[in-house]
């Protein structure tokens, strides 16, 4: 029997700079897997799966979380600051 692949994507946006990988993997792959074969990790040292959440389209799910056709991991990375007292600050 052949293999099934789907289609995803793997973002992640630190700073002034995104990045959007995207994968053909086989069906039945998790958001880690995905992530791995990004090779995000590799690119981006402050990218630590133990403590960086991760989500499919906005909403925070585990690695284990398996993916379907045209998902988009996003990797997160800590605010640097509140974004309300960010518009606060350009609104003065």
């Amino acid at each position: 029997m052949a293999e099934v692949f789907i289609n995803v994507e793997v973002a992640y946006a630190p700073c002034e700079l995104q990045t959007i990988i995207p994968l053909k993997i086989m069906t039945g792959s998790c958001v880690e897997q995905a992530i791995t074969l990004s090779g995000l990790l590799t690119r981006f040292s402050e990218i630590n799966l133990k403590v960086t959440p991760v989500g499919l389209f906005g909403n925070i799910c585990s690695l284990d979380k398996i993916l379907l056709e045209g998902d988009r991991v996003e990797i997160y990375r800590a605010l640097i600051c509140d974004p309300k007292q960010a518009r606060r600050n350009r609104a003065k």
